[in-house]
């Protein structure tokens, strides 16, 4: 059974930066796409960005490109997210995400297996 762990979450100031780790478990990730969507209250659960574990290809959305950067440790099997610059806006629970669809895709239901969530808060 798969199972993905996230972590690195908590209350940073507007200018500072976060890395949130996603541990995964249970799988054979060579084949998944890995993804970080984050949900803000009262908004829907969009992806930010993604990572092929194969090749290693990474998926930007416009609001987070330049500023976040994904990778992935295969010898632990853990997928990083390394948020700069954090802006107001950026506070939401954030969700890291496993899907075997070959095409990045921004679609939370094509995603099989989900984290359970880990707050990222930016303050002024």
């Amino acid at each position: 059974q798969v199972q993905l762990v996230e972590s690195g979450g908590g209350l940073v100031q507007a200018g500072d930066s976060l890395r949130l780790s996603c541990a995964a478990s249970g799988g054979t990730f060579s084949r998944y796409v890995m993804g970080w969507f984050r949900q803000a209250p009262g908004k829907e659960r969009s992806l930010i960005g993604a990572i092929r574990w194969s090749g290693g290809t990474t998926y930007y959305a416009d609001s987070v490109k330049g500023r976040f950067t994904i990778s992935r440790d295969s010898a632990k099997n853990t997928v990083y997210l390394q948020m700069n610059s954090l802006k107001l806006e950026d506070t939401a629970v954030y969700y890291c995400a496993a899907t075997t669809y070959f095409d990045i895709t921004e679609i939370p239901s094509r995603y099989a297996y989900w984290g359970q969530g880990t707050q990222v808060t930016v303050s002024s």
